[in-house]
């Protein structure tokens, strides 16, 4: 603790020195202090030497302090204040006001003793606490009973004997944490402790005043009663049975914060139904006025302001990068209460954050979903748009030859392949419209496997003879995407090879497998690595096509590979089970 004059500077170089003594070397302070206070107590209160001894002993107090942070300051003001104080109990010093003092000591003793987790340390302030109890009982108290029956022999050693607690504080080992450990005492502990002192005191004079018994041995017979006493309390606190008076005490202890309780209930219920970030806020806010301590609510979330309640000059203030919150209390604001509205004010704005993010994720799950159905129905059309140019083509020869023995062979094309190139382009138009993953339809696998060769009759595509089972069906969709894919990408290699061979193949036992060979050139190895696992460069189109594809097999339950990557052997495999 540090005193600030009208000479800081040497002034405060002397303070700093003296705390950081005292933080370093505390057993010294506190051996000094207790000394100075045994000194004075059995000099007797009447001695002027004492009353001075006490005065020293209250500074040595004030560097031991665990009230306040040493590097705290202390105005003029307050050190004046405190100089008179110490100074009018000096003047009126007499036995009871020491006794007070030591009671006091004793309570703040024994709330330190709890804090404590250095073993020594612990030690050392029981050491002191005892020292506190056997002044009290031996040399102060007598003074002040009914009557004064005290051996002075008793005293004599006392006198002599009590100090060698001192040397049993000073040789107790230190521990490295120990200088740095915070000076703090537990505020509940400490009372208690002062209390039960209190208790045994009046409990004795009462006893000796009742019944005529000896100090000693009143003071003897209150130690026991007060010590059944707690003993029978602690059985009832905790029973072996359970059930006891600590049920009561955290049920009363839960009831406070029942209100909290129902408003965090209630935000984790709107958390679950409302999509909407700015209707959850309002709903919890709304929510939060019907807790006792909340009066009125004010918050800011980028252009969007509200208020609900009522404004009072109490109010806590809450920030972050998405939310401004401002708690309106009915209630004076203490240490406490802040921190309780501060601590609700961080929660809903945690929610609110949370609840932002799951609207960005749906929102870019959603475009995420547009792009993917985009690049997929892309190939679709692509493919089809294939398909009309093949019938333009056709269209195109049949005008220049013989119309008479073409037509008919034209006609049976275009009934075949205009209703087919129909119902893609409605469901690819279907797909654009809705994004979102929509229900796979299932078809006989042989009706399927007869439309796909009809589909590529005439284009020079091999189909493998096949004779699904009837009860097999498949994902027409999946299946029909693939196939396009693998079928025309083939195709495709025809441009630099046109004696190229595309087969298709297509197994149907309890697994399905649909397969496309071609006698082209193999795949580039630093293609074939990503070409079903990212989207790839190639002019040849084998690129985002057939990843997306992968990636819809995949969702399906199928899997998309590329089983062979030879020259003159090239082929990939749709597989999964049969339904």
């Amino acid at each position: 603790m540090q005193l600030t004059t009208a000479r800081p500077s040497l002034l405060t170089r002397v303070a700093n020195m003296a705390w950081s003594f005292s933080q370093r070397y505390w057993r010294v302070i506190v051996v000094a202090m207790l000394a100075l206070l045994h000194i004075a107590v059995f000099r007797g209160v009447a001695d002027p030497w004492a009353r001075a001894l006490l005065l020293a002993h209250l500074g040595l107090l004030l560097l031991w302090q665990p009230f306040l942070r040493g590097e705290q300051r202390i105005s003029l003001t307050q050190g004046v204040i405190l100089a008179l104080v110490a100074a009018a109990v000096m003047l009126h010093l007499d036995w009871w006001v020491l006794a007070f003092w030591v009671v006091v000591l004793a309570g703040l003793v024994g709330g330190k003793v709890y804090q404590q987790h250095a073993r020594w340390q612990r030690r050392a302030y029981l050491v002191v606490l005892a020292y506190l109890l056997a002044l009290l009982a031996i040399a102060i108290l007598p003074e002040i009973t009914p009557r004064r029956e005290i051996d002075p022999d008793i005293r004599a050693y006392a006198e002599y004997v009590l100090p060698f607690a001192f040397v049993l504080i000073a040789l107790f080992p230190s521990e490295p944490d120990s200088a740095d450990a915070p000076h703090i005492i537990d505020f509940f502990y400490s009372v208690f402790v002062m209390l039960l002192i209190v208790v045994v005191i009046l409990g004795s004079f009462t006893f000796m005043s009742v019944t005529g018994t000896p100090y000693l041995k009143a003071l003897t017979a209150t130690i026991f009663l007060a010590a059944g006493g707690m003993l029978l309390v602690a059985l009832a606190w905790n029973p072996r049975s359970g059930g006891g008076l600590d049920v009561f005490f955290s049920r009363y202890l839960f009831s406070i914060g029942l209100p909290v309780e129902k408003w965090l209930h209630v935000l984790a219920e709107l958390l679950q139904v409302e999509a909407r970030p700015e209707r959850f806020l309002s709903e919890a806010v709304a929510a939060l006025l019907r807790v006792p301590s909340v009066a009125g609510v004010r918050w800011r979330s980028g252009d969007t302001t509200g208020e609900q309640g009522s404004r009072t000059p109490h109010e806590v203030e809450y920030a972050s990068s998405e939310l401004a919150l401002t708690i309106y209390s009915r209630y004076r604001l203490g240490p406490t209460l802040r921190w309780h509205l501060h601590l609700l004010g961080q929660l809903l704005g945690e929610f609110y954050v949370a609840k932002l993010g799951e609207e960005k994720l749906r929102q870019s799950s959603y475009l995420q979903a547009v792009h993917e159905t985009g690049a997929r129905m892309t190939h679709d059309i692509k493919n089809l748009l294939q398909s009309l140019s093949v019938l333009t083509s056709v269209a195109a020869r049949d005008q220049g030859g013989d119309r008479e023995r073409s037509s008919p062979e034209l006609q049976a094309l275009l009934r075949r392949q205009l209703p087919l190139i129909e119902r893609r382009l409605a469901e690819t138009l279907d797909k654009l419209q809705r994004p979102q993953e929509s229900g796979e339809i299932y078809v006989a696998a042989r009706l399927w496997w007869d439309s796909l060769a009809r589909q590529y009759r005439g284009e020079g595509v091999e189909f493998e003879p096949a004779a699904p089972p009837p009860g097999v069906r498949l994902p027409r969709s999946l299946f029909d995407s693939v196939a396009d894919n693998l079928i025309r990408n083939a195709l495709a290699k025809r441009a630099d090879d046109e004696g190229l061979r595309v087969r298709v193949a297509f197994e149907c036992g309890e697994r399905l497998a649909l397969r496309v060979c071609d006698s082209g050139s193999a795949v580039p190895a630093g293609i074939a690595a990503n070409v079903l696992r990212a989207p790839v460069s190639s002019r040849s189109g084998l690129g985002i096509g057939l990843y997306q594809a992968a990636r819809q097999a995949e969702a399906s339950g199928y899997r998309l590979v590329l089983e062979s990557n030879l020259d003159g052997e090239v082929c990939f495999v749709l597989s999964g089970a049969a339904a």
